[in-house]
């Protein structure tokens, strides 16, 4: 289950990318209000945020800023009917966007969008939870290698190994 946060002071907006988004396996929260889904953010973990840029009171960089303080792992869109260049420089520079989206927006290619970066996501936890798997593996690896060194050390006999012309290895007997 994934979830989406959209952010748009317009509610006409918000219904039609919810309607788009809407799928059995995602859990969509609406806000008009971007301190609204500040305050939500707080008590709620997201896997991503599409917010407008131009909103009153707060832009949608400034929100994706502050929601990446939070929750680091969220995926952040920005969507905007404005094709202002420093608009996209900053959300990109500033609020480490994944994409930026433009209204009028393509169905498709928005909904391709929102499943690649929810894919894109998973991958970057999964990943960081496999590094993290290897890391504790290799500290266990790291204390059986010293207490076996230790063994051999007190005790040389024990790791020495008669082979058989056949390269087996000979229990029977030790040089």
């Amino acid at each position: 289950m994934h979830r989406i946060m959209l952010v748009d002071d317009e509610p006409n907006v918000l219904r039609a990318l919810e309607r788009l988004l809407s799928k059995p396996q995602r859990e969509i929260e609406c806000f008009t209000d971007p301190q609204q889904a500040l305050q939500r953010a707080y008590t709620a973990t997201f896997d991503l945020i599409l917010s407008d840029y131009r909103m009153p009171r707060m832009d949608g960089v400034e929100l994706l800023i502050k929601l990446k303080e939070m929750q680091p792992d969220l995926i952040r869109l920005i969507i905007s009917g404005h094709n202002d260049l420093d608009a996209i420089l900053s959300a990109i520079n500033k609020a480490e966007i994944y994409r930026f989206v433009t209204k009028p927006w393509d169905n498709f290619e928005l909904e391709m969008t929102v499943e690649n970066a929810l894919m894109h996501r998973d991958m970057l936890v999964e990943n960081r939870r496999l590094a993290e798997q290897v890391r504790q593996q290799q500290q266990r690896l790291s204390r059986q290698d010293q207490a076996m060194y230790a063994l051999e050390r007190n005790h040389p006999e024990i790791a020495k190994v008669v082979w058989a012309d056949d390269g087996s290895i000979r229990l029977d007997e030790v040089e």
